[in-house]
Order: C-alpha cells, then structure tokens, then sequence
C-alpha cells in the first residue's frame, strides 16, 4: 500500500455529497449511535472510523460497493479484558474481529418508508454478532428510523420470537463459540426493537441524533459488568470539512462517547489537475503537405511518447490509414492516450490519411485497435461536431495481423527503473497494530520486447517490529504464519527477482512462463495461460507452479518446503454492474479449494472487492478465523495525483494471518495485463479523448 493513498483520505476533498447527509455509527455504517439505519451512503463512499465508549474502542472501514450494499470491517478493543496470558500478549488488550453487511430491500416513497435488512458480525467471532430489519422515514430535516434486532443489538428481548411458531429452535439463541466462522444462528432468540431521529439542524455542519437501543448490556462479551441507567442515547455530529466528521454522544446514561470519521467518495470525486502532465499538442489551422512517405518518423515517435505515452514499435500504412503499434505507458484511461496520439498525427501528415489506428500492445502481445476517423476528430476538437458523433465513428476491435507499409521501426529502451516508498501493516493480532514504511527500488531489462527480467529492492526505513513477538498457532504448514521472521530478519530485502516470458499463443489465446524470487516468501517456476475474446465479458485461464520456500532474510537462500500449487479462474461480469471471479485448485498449504471474488468497479476504475476462500483445511487446521476472507480496495493512482500513471494502489484488508487458502502472490497476471481486452473503460471515458 502506498503512502499517497493513506494521505489522500487524511486531506479535505471536494466532493458532492447530496443532502440529506448520512453519517456512520459507532460500530461503522450509516447509522445513528448504537443502532443502523436504513439509509445508505452514496455508491463509491468509503469511510474509516474510530470511536470510543469505554471499554469499546473500535476502529472501522466502511464500503459503499453499490446504492443498495453497504459492508464493514471492523475491529474492536475490549479494552477491559487482556488479549491472553502475558506471557503472550503483555498488556495488549482483546482485539475481535467482524464483516457486517446491509442490504437495502426497497426504497423509501410518497408513503413507504425505506427498508434494510442487516447482519452484524457474520464474518468474525460472532462476539457482537446480530441481524435486523430497519426502516427509515423523512419528514424535512428529521430522519425517523425504527427496526427490530436479534442478537447483541436485540439482547432486552422485548418480545418472544414470533418464527418460534415455525420452529423451536429459533425461540432460544446459542451462544457464539468465537471461531470466526460464519454466524448460522440468525434471527433466533428473542427480539428487541429499536430506533430514533437524526435532526439536521439549521446550522449546517450541524446534525444531532437520539435513539432508543434494544441493548440492555446485561449480556456482553466475556461477562463484561457494563451499567445503563437508561436504553436512550443522545449525541451530535459535528461537520468539521467535506471529508471529517467529529462524533460526541452520551450513552446508556453514563457514558460519553467520541468518534472520528474520514471519508470521501472515489466515485464521485474530482481528479486533481494533471498539473505535471505536458500539454496536448494543438491542432494545425491546416492539414499539413507532407506525405506519410516523407515524415521524419522519429520525430514523431519521440512526441508519441513524450505526449501520448506510446512507446513505439512501428509506424506503418495500409492505404488511408495511419497505423501506430506501441506500448503505452503513461495514461490510465486509453482514450485520453488516443485522443493525443491523434493530434501528434493530425498535425505530422498530409491528407492522404483518413484514418489514425492505434495498436496497444503488453510485452509484444497485441491486445486491441482503436481507429479514429481523422475528420470527425478534428471538428470534435474544434467543438464544430458532437463528442456522440465521434463516440459512433471509434472503433475498437481485437488487434489482428494486416498487410501494410512500414514506415517507421522503433529503437528500442531495454532498461527502466522508479523509486518509491512502501507501506506494509499487520494487525488482529496479541501485538496490535504493526507497520513498516520502507524505500523500495523497482527495475525492468527486456532482453527482447517478450522477455524481461524485473526486481524489487526494499530497504526498511521505519518499523514498530521490536513488538512483533506472536507467532499463530498452525496446523498446517507454515507457509504464511512465519509472517514475523520474513519481516524481522533483515533490514534490506529482495521481494522479487525473476525472468519473464510472455506471448500470443492465438487470437484470443495468451500465455506466459515465469521463473525466480516471485514474491517475498517463495520462489519457483510456473505458467499461465488465459483465453480472453475481445470486447467479452468473460474469460478463463490457469496458472501452475512449482515454488520452494525462501530464507527468513529474503535473499537468494531457500528452505526446505516446496509444493505445486495452480489454479483454473473463471471471470464473468454480473448482470447488477458486479465482477466475478472463481478460482478452483491447490494451495501453497496443500490445501485443495476455492476462492470466489466480488467487485464492484467504477467508472473511473477504482474498484472494492472482497473475497472468501474455503478449502479441505479443517477448522482445527486453520486455526483462529476457521477461513481466509478479506476485503479490498484498487486505486488507480491517476486518480490521486497531479500527473497521469498506469500504476494502482492495492489495499487489502484481512482479518488475519493465516496458512490455509494462501496463494502465491505472483508480480504479473495475464489477466490484468489483457485488462485493455475490455472497451467498457475506454467507452466509459471517452470524453478525454479531447484532453
């Protein structure tokens, strides 16, 4: 995880949220104080929040994937009950884990109220865990909500269970066994309900909120002793800027409460200025003379890069169309790229061409053409066309093989670098929140343009590891447990080192072989191949490996265990603007499964996700956490700075650290270097073909 990112969520941004405004809750979600709503942020809001009522402290990520989703992750300090024996944890607090989820089941109207159904805590140890239906009504500036609850939020039992007449066992609810399994025990047990009003005041940055909760406190974790004089909570939320919120309350009738929240909107918000980028090249005030035959080509080659990203391979003709094969490199919306290498062209060549055709290619693999007709382009630019017209006149279609003219053949730049800083953090264990931020140098050589070596040099600069003392307990083999040895044994560490091979097997064919350091923990030999169709909204492809464990220190030593790990991956769109992908196959554990992923990406492609994996590791295998599951979020960077970059930045988010369901954290995929094979996001963003 980059520092930029961490930055962008500390900083007051510009963004549009429509009022009413809807702000988290103490556990994290929209919500009041103790109690959820049935209102939900805008799609592509994220939250993270703190808060504080003695003895919870509780830290919390929340995600808006979809208008009708919303999902947290959460963890809580039981600041009043140790982790363990001291001899593990010292004086570290009981830290619980949890997933929560709202689904909204319909909206509010003229008459009817908007309705959610929740569950809290499906996800984690169940210590918190329960579920519940809530409505929301408006009436101006008041918010009324109202719901009944199972489970903690219901533990007063204000009533018996009415689907006790369907069957007896949901009449009494068990107790949570704390093993992070899936909570199966929903809606038994008796309900409460709950509710209360949130009131936007005249001020504006000004909300206040009272709620009635089902909670009586007489049933908490570990046999906490927690008094409440009353079940009615009143507090206020203080607007500091567009992206902070400030939360203060007075709870159970005894207890003061206090919150944070940051938040902003990666659907909705502006990208800054590309301040850093050059200026796009004006168009002439008339065609130019001169033939394709007699264009200094290396000139131009040179503005493609410099300006449109392209790093050219050949610059060729087929009759009134001008072809353009390159690697582009800078611009993370494609249309943005074409739309400059279209005016570098417009102003380099006579009206001999009708045509300019733009051929991306990754590592020497063709993946798309784009052609764009020269003088729609131009009256486009000149805003003498519509942008509609020109969206009906682009074509984007597979690349396939032509007979044509070479014009141009370009010299090739075998070695690139960067320089950068790192972020890694593990957290949910007896030893809390640990971090390291670290430099690291990247590098690439390209022996030709399909074969590369690449590598990855970290030098740590700051770490909180003198506490990281825990090892988990496994039962299987430690093929991510040994976590705290990879990060404590060396100051300077060598993540990656490895020879790449990648190429076009058929049209829609592509394949790739790989050998060396591929991650900070295993090295090995694998391949992958991957059948993706251009333009489709599905693919399916498979990877195996044979990797052997590397030394603590990261270097160029190994251990003794090695294994053959692989997978079959199946991608598809959802019809509810979803992503999926499925993978079946063998784990670095030995363990034998599979891993479903969810996304939700977004027009500007930033992406949240989660997955859950499941395999033939048993409970007691796996250890605390009984599966591997997570949540994510993929930032492209361009979306964060002041100058245009393809890279992203990945944020995971997983409970723990455990060895089943572990994969091999592979440096490249077939699938996201083909990602261009997919025309949603250049037609999604078509409008900056004119920037």
């Amino acid at each position: 995880m980059k520092l930029r990112f961490a930055a962008v969520l500390l900083l007051p941004c510009g963004l549009a949220h429509g009022e009413p405004r809807y702000t988290q809750n103490d556990f994290g979600g929209v919500g009041l104080l103790q109690t959820p709503t049935a209102r939900m942020a805008p799609a592509g809001e994220l939250s993270v929040n703190a808060s504080r009522t003695e003895p919870y402290t509780r830290y919390s990520l929340s995600l808006q994937p979809f208008e009708w989703l919303e999902g947290s992750f959460r963890y809580t300090a039981i600041t009043n009950r140790p982790y363990g024996p001291e001899s593990l944890s010292g004086d570290q607090s009981y830290k619980d884990k949890a997933v929560d989820a709202k689904v909204r089941l319909w909206q509010e109207s003229h008459w009817l109220p908007q309705v959610a159904l929740g569950f809290q805590d499906i996800g984690g140890t169940g210590l918190f865990s329960s579920e519940y239906f809530v409505a929301n009504k408006r009436f101006g500036n008041f918010d009324f909500s109202g719901g009944v609850a199972w489970g903690y939020m219901g533990s007063r039992g204000d009533f018996d269970n009415p689907l006790g007449w369907v069957d007896d066992r949901f009449d009494t609810r068990p107790p949570s066994e704390g093993t992070g399994d899936f909570n199966a025990n929903y809606f038994r047990g008796s309900p409460s309900i709950f509710g209360g009003v949130a009131y936007q005041t005249p001020w504006a940055p000004l909300s206040l909120k009272l709620e009635y909760e089902g909670n009586d406190y007489k049933s908490e974790p570990f046999a906490n002793s927690i008094k409440q004089d009353t079940p009615v909570n009143i507090g206020a939320v203080y607007k500091l800027t567009d992206s902070i919120d400030l939360s203060a309350a007075w709870e159970r009738g005894n207890t003061a409460m206090f919150g944070i929240t940051l938040h902003t909107n990666f659907a909705s918000r502006k990208t800054p200025v590309k301040t850093y980028d050059p200026p796009a090249e004006p168009l002439p005030a008339q065609t130019p003379a001169t033939p394709p035959e007699q264009v200094n080509w290396a000139n131009v080659s040179q503005r493609l890069q410099n300006n449109a990203g392209y790093k050219v391979e050949r610059i060729t003709q087929r009759g009134s169309e001008l072809l353009v094969y390159g690697e582009q490199s800078r611009y993370f919306y494609s249309a943005k790229a074409v739309g400059r290498a279209s005016r570098i062209l417009d102003n380099s060549v006579n009206d001999d061409i009708d045509w300019f055709t733009l051929v991306n290619k990754r590592y020497d693999m063709p993946l798309e053409e784009t052609s764009v007709p020269r003088e729609t382009f131009r009256e486009v630019v000149k805003n003498e066309e519509s942008l509609q017209d020109l969206h009906r006149a682009t074509e984007v279609n597979a690349a396939v093989p032509h007979t044509e003219t070479t014009l141009y053949t370009g010299v090739r730049d075998p070695f690139s670098y960067g320089l950068g800083l790192g972020y890694k953090q593990n957290i949910g264990g007896p030893d809390g929140l640990l971090y390291q931020i670290t430099a690291d140098a990247d590098a690439e050589y390209r022996f030709t343009r399909n074969t590369w070596w690449s590598g990855l040099l970290s030098v740590n600069l700051l770490n909180n590891y003198d506490k990281f003392t825990y090892d988990a307990p496994s039962g299987l083999p430690r093929v991510r447990t040994d976590l705290r040895k990879y990060l404590t044994t060396s100051d300077v560490t060598m993540p990656t080192f490895q020879l790449n091979h990648a190429k076009q097997l058929d049209k829609d064919l592509y394949g790739m072989v790989y050998g060396g350091y591929l991650e900070s923990m295993f090295a090995g030999v694998g391949g992958e191949v991957l059948f993706r169709p251009a333009g489709q909204r599905w693919s399916v492809g498979a990877d195996l490996n044979f990797v052997r464990q590397r030394d603590f220190d990261q270097g160029f030593g190994l251990r003794d265990y090695s294994t053959v790990t692989g997978h079959v991956t199946g991608y598809t769109d959802l019809p509810f603007e979803a992503q999926a992908a499925v993978s079946v196959g063998r784990y670095l554990a030995r363990d034998w499964g599979t891993t479903i992923d969810l996304s939700r990406e977004f027009r500007n492609g930033v992406r949240f996700g989660g997955w859950v994996t499941l395999t033939t590791a048993t409970k007691e295998e796996y250890g605390e956490g009984s599966f591997d599951k997570g949540i994510y979020i993929s930032i492209p960077f361009d979306e964060l700075m002041s100058m245009s970059t393809m890279r992203r930045a990945n944020i995971v988010w997983a409970p723990l650290t455990r060895d089943g369901g572990a994969r091999l954290n592979r440096s490249y995929s077939l699938h996201t270097m083909t990602d261009s094979r997919d025309s949603d996001l250049f037609y999604r963003n078509f409008e900056k073909i004119t920037e």
